[in-house]
């Protein structure tokens, strides 16, 4: 199944490349931070309504678009020279892993306030290191 996920994944960033390269789509090629901050906004609520009306076949397309918006601003950035899709990837591991002590570390966490305490403090610690 992970090998399926991964050609699937490296074909949806291949489609985008295409839609952003010379022979593309001027829409798509036009496209900046700024100017898709609409779309950014009105996909995550159709994310939202589609939860709150809990409709999986509309959340999966939306769940679509929104992804499409994270690719779109990491593809944008990675065209500027600013960070990568990679560097997005890997820092959302990175962050998942250190704010859960309770899995991939020593600490205890058994409930879901406790998981969520462990969470925070975990946040708190590296905005502080930022900050350094």
């Amino acid at each position: 199944m992970e090998k399926d996920l991964s050609i699937s994944f490296t074909n949806l960033i291949e489609t985008f490349k295409k839609l952003r390269g010379p022979n593309g789509c001027p829409w798509d090629k036009a496209q900046t931070h700024q100017s898709l901050i609409k779309c950014l906004r009105e996909e995550s609520q159709e994310v939202i309504s589609a939860i709150e009306k809990n409709d999986d076949e509309n959340l999966k397309e939306e769940l679509g678009d929104l992804m499409l918006q994270v690719i779109f601003h990491a593809l944008i950035a990675e065209e500027e020279g600013r960070f990568t899709l990679k560097d997005v990837i890997e820092g959302l591991n990175n962050k998942l892993i250190s704010r859960h002590p309770h899995v991939f570390g020593s600490a205890k966490a058994s409930t879901p306030e406790e998981a969520l305490a462990q969470w925070k403090a975990s946040k708190l610690k590296e905005k502080a290191n930022k900050n350094k």
